[in-house]
């Protein structure tokens, strides 16, 4: 997940950074220790463990034992694992991006983001020792928001293999790998993605939750969350943009400077980055330089996240139903499975009288919610569709 702040945004997580291949650019072996101010925060809130990322619980090995050991022999470890977890009639794991939970917390609530079902399925996985790869997958760019802060998403999966010891000695295809992915429709055969390491998982995790406790106001423990991150992966460039917005928020503007030029020295071009280090710029009153960086964040992304969409709100609020339509439609181009977009496309349809058009749109809000209390919104307002009283408010 990445971060922006402000009113334009910061980039943390799913959104990686790749390093150069250049050999002459040097790759960071370890956080850099002038960005690490640990005396400028108080202690976190709650434990801070990359051990308890994959964690097995006491609950987790009883499903073991009870659950997925009789199916072992007939299934095969691989087959026992997956149809245990995610057959229906068995866990019934819903999808829910709202906070990233450990393998254990995955388990026990039953629900989790992408990254948290990787964490608990691999957690199983090793358990019964299948080997395990884990893939960052490109993607288009996909945002959202909380309050001021803008959050670019990507997405992770994982592959399975069987157990050695349960694979034919004649097969030529020992280590054959099973693609697992938890999002529905994605295509495997289209998908480009990068193998990436353990701690990389662990590190996107924890930069995961230090966005999430920005997005509640818990700078602090933001700051022992991505300092956490960093340390499992110093090359993870996503975690120093995240560093950076914790500065910002901090009011430290010099190390919130450094940690956004930390990730263009290496990425000239990463726009997360580059739009956090405009509004520092602004802040320290360098309005030339920050005007100079924003000419070429325009020329890199002239149509940033929720343009469309916020002129969008602007036309609902004057009553331009025909013009916000538009704007909606322009935005739902380019991220055709986000919930908002089709929630405020239904009301600009309902607001010029198209019902069916509205229907559909309310219908793929419902669809493509991530989170429990988005469903619960999204239920309530399709019901006042289907009456055809008004669902403005």
């Amino acid at each position: 997940m990445s971060i922006v702040s402000g009113l334009r945004y910061l980039c943390l997580w799913a959104a990686v950074g790749l390093l150069s291949a250049c050999a002459s650019v040097a790759v960071p072996s370890g956080p850099a220790p002038e960005l690490l101010r640990d005396d400028l925060f108080k202690p976190s809130s709650s434990p801070i463990s990359a051990e308890a990322v994959f964690a097995l619980s006491p609950a987790m090995r009883d499903y073991v034992d009870h659950e997925i050991a009789y199916r072992i022999r007939s299934r095969g470890a691989r087959e026992a694992l997956l149809d245990s977890l995610y057959t229906k009639g068995q866990l019934q794991l819903d999808y829910d991006s709202e906070v990233t939970r450990t393998a254990a917390q995955a388990f026990e609530q039953r629900r989790g983001n992408c990254l948290s079902l990787v964490i608990m399925t691999a957690a199983f996985a090793k358990h019964l020792n299948l080997p395990v790869r884990f893939h960052s997958v490109f993607v288009d760019e996909f945002w959202s928001r909380r309050g001021d802060m803008y959050f670019q998403t990507g997405h992770v999966n994982m592959a399975l293999a069987a157990r050695r010891s349960e694979i034919n000695a004649t097969s030529l295809q020992e280590l054959e790998m099973m693609t697992v992915d938890f999002l529905p429709g994605v295509d495997l055969r289209g998908q480009r993605r990068r193998l990436i390491e353990e701690h990389t998982v662990i590190a996107m995790f924890m930069n995961n939750r230090a966005a999430e406790s920005l997005a509640q106001g818990a700078v602090d423990d933001a700051y022992w969350w991505v300092r956490a991150s960093l340390q499992a992966d110093p090359r993870m460039l996503s975690a120093y943009n995240t560093l950076g917005v914790v500065y910002r928020r901090r009011g430290e503007l010099d190390l919130a400077k450094a940690s956004f030029q930390a990730v263009l020295s290496l990425e000239p071009e990463n726009v997360q980055a580059m739009s956090n280090l405009v509004l520092v710029l602004e802040a320290s009153g360098q309005s030339q330089a920050a005007a100079s960086l924003s000419a070429r964040l325009r020329d890199l992304q002239p149509y940033p996240p929720y343009k469309f969409f916020d002129e969008g709100v602007l036309a609902m609020q004057r009553g331009d139903y025909q013009q916000a339509k538009a704007l909606f439609e322009r935005e739902l181009a380019r991220s055709a499975f986000f919930h908002e977009f089709h929630f405020w496309a239904a009301l600009a349809n309902y607001g010029l009288g198209d019902v069916k058009a509205a229907h559909k749109h309310m219908a793929l809000a419902l669809e493509n919610s991530s989170t429990e209390r988005e469903k619960q919104l999204y239920t309530a307002k399709m019901d006042s569709l289907r009456s055809r009283k008004h669902i403005f408010h």
